[in-house]
């Protein structure tokens, strides 16, 4: 049996008393109610018709509740599709479509396909609809390579692509993190990021689940609620954003840190001011690790031993990583190039898009990640840039081509190009540099023609007027020009 929630069912089973999930306001599930839980809606998904291969797509606020739906999804060999809850209703159309899931569970019911709302409400959702009498168990067999979960990543062309991940990936990577972050049998986790990502739902939740301990489970970030529950954890795991907003506060930290384990940060580049100032306020240095939807993660830095600002440390177990020119050949030592990836966690390829699969992974198997780096004599990655024009803000994937292909369709504006600047809370602020038709574009026109169409994570923070966009004499817009030269528009006073 290689269904990962097999395995989890077992460590549910032996922790059946311990405290799996601790909420703010006080109340407890234990490893005994999740698992009872998931049980009754792996019920309700087979009575729905769910069969394995079947696709779930879930947009709901985080909860307990949205954490055994993933679970149970798994335990009937469904693949689970988590969908950002900021996602507007015509984004949510395109996923719906591409998806064709066999069950839908969102804010609100879909008549195009069969559908739940989630918490009780007594008008019909999901939790309503359970039996109250817990079945017995049954998990339904799969293959290492079978389908877990499909994450969309948007596309440079603005489609966005789904990342077929298998049971196998997601087993191996969890596996990895815990023997790479040396889980302990008493850890207890502070758990603040939303589980439509593959940062919350699989790298913070499986290092827990697969060993049975605690998560602080928190709705979403606050600065206040993550530094009150700081006293009750012994690992963080949190975007660049948390560490910013957590250092923005003049009395954190409230109270002395020692008991804290470790701190994990990820999901977007770490700048050395934070990573120095977090270790001259808390006295902890902040490891930082490197991944995506399509890999989950493929380096961190070590537990024990140094970890260097600025690098992403060393590959996980079983995965192998190379620096590489365009054919996919090795560059020497200290060399900058395109990050190659191959390993058991890496994604088997795009759902529905055969030749998008073969343009990024190659022949020999490795993923061309898109990312621009070097290793040095040690094997430690440091990331320099990225070949594609992805905007990562406050640890979302945000893709230029997305936004232009709006604001070009505007009457007041020529041509557009959207490009990230550095921000001091997101890290990355998406900024829109604008040639206008007639008089400048303000940020009011930019922000009606978005709004209902792209999620806010997504929308400019600010808009520049141009007279025209720097060009190679290829014709390509030099957005590596756009971002010198208004490097420091989201950082002015």
């Amino acid at each position: 049996m290689t269904n990962l929630y097999a395995e989890l069912d077992g460590v549910f089973l032996e922790h059946a008393e311990q405290d799996c999930l601790r909420l703010l306001d006080g109340t407890v599930w234990r490893y005994e109610d999740l698992r009872n839980l998931v049980a009754r809606i792996a019920k309700l998904l087979l009575q729905q018709g769910v069969e394995p291969g079947d696709r779930v797509v879930v947009q709901v606020e985080k909860s307990a509740e949205n954490l055994a739906l993933y679970l149970a999804t798994l335990c009937v060999g469904g693949v689970y599709v988590p969908l950002n809850t900021a996602y507007t209703a015509a984004e949510l159309e395109y996923f719906v479509g591409d998806a064709e899931p066999a069950l839908f569970v969102g804010s609100e019911p879909r008549s195009d396909v069969d559908s739940f709302t989630l918490q009780a409400d007594g008008s019909g959702s999901l939790m309503d609809a359970l039996d109250p009498n817990v079945p017995p168990m049954r998990v339904v067999a799969r293959s290492a390579d079978d389908l877990a979960a499909i994450l969309y990543t948007s596309g440079t062309t603005g489609r966005s692509k789904g990342a077929m991940l298998s049971h196998g990936n997601l087993s191996t990577n969890a596996h990895s993190l815990c023997e790479a972050w040396g889980w302990q049998a008493d850890d207890v986790l502070l758990h603040a990021l939303p589980i439509f990502h593959v940062h919350g739902l699989f790298i913070a939740s499986h290092c827990a689940l697969l060993n049975g301990t605690p998560m602080l489970w928190l709705s979403k970030f606050s600065v206040a609620e993550v530094s009150a529950a700081l006293a009750q954890c012994t690992v963080m795991m949190g975007v660049p954003t948390f560490y910013t907003r957590l250092l923005a506060d003049a009395d954190f930290p409230r109270t002395k840190l020692d008991h804290i384990r470790v701190f994990i940060c990820g999901s977007a580049p770490l700048t050395e001011q934070v990573f120095s100032e977090w270790e001259a306020r808390t006295g902890h240095r902040i490891l930082e690790r490197y991944g995506m939807s399509e890999t989950i993660i493929n380096t961190t830095n070590p537990l024990h031993g140094e970890r260097v600002p600025a690098t992403v440390g060393f590959p996980l177990p079983r995965l192998e990583l190379r620096i590489a020119d365009e054919n996919g050949h090795e560059l020497p030592v200290g060399e900058v190039g395109a990050i190659e990836v191959r390993g058991p966690s890496v994604f088997s390829g795009y759902w529905r898009m055969p030749e998008k699969t073969a343009e990024e992974i190659r022949a020999d198997g490795f993923f061309i990640t898109g990312d621009l780096g070097l290793v040095d004599e040690e094997g430690r990655l440091s990331i320099v840039g990225r070949a594609k024009d992805l905007v990562i803000s406050g640890g979302y994937n945000v893709y230029p081509k997305e936004i232009e292909s709006i604001l070009d369709d505007m009457p007041e504006v020529s041509e557009s190009a959207v490009i990230g600047v550095p921000h001091v809370d997101f890290g990355e602020g998406v900024v829109a540099v604008v040639v206008p038709s007639g008089e400048d574009v303000d940020f009011a026109q930019v922000e009606t023609a978005l709004t209902g169409q792209l999620a806010r994570f997504k929308q400019p923070k600010a808009v520049v007027n141009v007279s025209s966009l720097p060009r190679n004499t290829m014709g390509k817009v030099q957005k590596n020009l756009l971002r010198q030269q208004f490097a420091e528009l989201l950082t002015e006073d």
